[in-house]
C-alpha cells in the first residue's frame, strides 16, 4: 500500500481521539446535568450520542487502514486480543484494550432498555478508563510524530477538556450530595 494509507491511518487516529474526547466531555457534562438555554439536556444527550456514532466510524477507518496498510504486520485479531501483536505489542495491545472497552460500551448501549440501569451505568463508566488507555496507545504509537508540536498540543487540549468536564461532573455530584440527594 502507499504512504497515503499510513497517513490516513494516523489522521483517523487523531480525529478519533478528538471525537472521543468530545464524547467523554459531553457524557460527563450530561451526567453532571449540564444545561443552558441554548444547550438543554436533551441536546447535550443527542450530540453525545451522534458524536459517539461518528467517532465509531472514524475508529473503524483507523483500524481498517492500519491493518490494510501492510507496512507493519497487524491482523484483525490484534484489534481485539491485547498484547499479541508482533509489532509494538504494548502500544497495539493498549489499543486493543481500548477497543474491547468501546465494544462493551457500544453493545450495552444498544441493549440499554433490556438491562438494569445500574448494569448499563457500570459498563458505561468504562469510558473513563477507555479514553486514557486510547490516549496512551496514541502516545506510544506516535513516537515518530512527537516532533510535531501540534500533535502534542492536541493531546494536551484533549486531556484538559476531559479533566475539566470530569471536574465539573465531580463538583455537581458533591453539590447534589450536599443538598441531601443521592445518585
Amino acid at each position: 500500500m502507499s504512504s497515503a494509507v499510513w497517513y490516513f491511518s494516523r489522521a483517523t487516529g487523531l480525529v478519533s481521539l478528538a471525537l472521543f474526547t468530545g464524547v467523554v466531555v459531553l457524557g460527563a457534562l450530561g451526567a453532571g446535568r449540564f444545561a443552558t438555554r441554548g444547550w438543554p439536556r436533551f441536546t447535550v444527550a443527542a450530540v453525545h450520542r451522534n458524536l459517539a456514532l461518528t467517532s465509531l466510524a472514524f475508529l473503524a477507518a483507523h483500524i481498517a487502514s492500519a491493518i490494510l496498510d501492510g507496512y507493519v504486520p497487524l491482523g484483525w485479531l490484534d484489534v481485539v486480543v491485547p498484547f499479541g501483536a508482533g509489532y509494538q505489542p504494548l502500544w497495539v495491545g493498549l489499543g486493543a484494550v481500548a477497543i474491547d472497552l468501546v465494544l462493551a460500551i457500544v453493545v450495552t448501549s444498544l441493549v440499554r432498555t433490556r438491562l438494569p440501569a445500574r448494569a448499563w451505568r457500570a459498563v458505561h463508566w468504562l469510558a473513563y478508563l477507555c479514553w486514557p488507555v486510547a490516549l496512551v496507545h496514541g502516545f506510544g504509537m506516535a513516537e515518530d510524530d512527537a516532533a510535531y508540536g501540534w500533535i502534542a498540543a492536541l493531546d494536551a487540549l484533549c486531556v484538559l477538556a476531559v479533566l475539566g468536564s470530569a471536574g465539573y461532573r465531580a463538583a455537581r455530584v458533591r453539590k447534589f450530595a450536599a443538598l441531601g440527594g443521592t445518585r
